[in-house]
């Protein structure tokens, strides 16, 4: 199998979780990288410009009617966008350092993370495979 069609596969199991999950951890490994190496320019401003548009994709998908999420959750999770394109200006200007986006970047996988947990619990007790019960 190609690498390319791994990727596809890979993409095609994951759930939405998953990806978001993915996702975060490529965008916060990129800025803890150029972070540690005092990246500047053209570099620095790739990492930002990656995180925000994430961040833009997520507070994006927060306003569309179909999306449901609970509304405030919808509602904390675009101002936390909105933020993020501030400070990220903040960062590019040397204005403030990349830590406070790594660390709200890392609790949301926290956050991810945790959830995926609680539903793979929650399926395992809805599999009778799991079940204490004998026939």
């Amino acid at each position: 199998m190609s690498l390319e069609a791994y990727r596809k596969a890979q993409t095609v199991s994951e759930s939405a979780q998953q990806t978001e999950y993915r996702v975060f951890g490529q965008v916060t490994r990129a800025l803890i990288e150029a972070r540690d190496t005092k990246a500047q320019g053209a570099e620095l401003i790739k990492a930002l410009d990656w995180n925000r548009r994430l961040w833009s994709t997520l507070s994006t998908d927060c306003g569309l009617p179909g999306n449901q999420l609970p509304k405030e959750l919808r509602a904390q999770i675009i101002s936390l966008a909105l933020w993020v394109s501030r400070y990220s200006s903040e960062v590019a200007r040397g204005r403030s350092d990349m830590d406070a986006l790594i660390d709200v970047n890392t609790s949301i996988m926290e956050g991810l993370a945790a959830q995926q947990t609680l539903q793979q619990q929650a399926n395992q007790n809805e599999d009778p495979q799991y079940s204490n019960t004998r026939a």
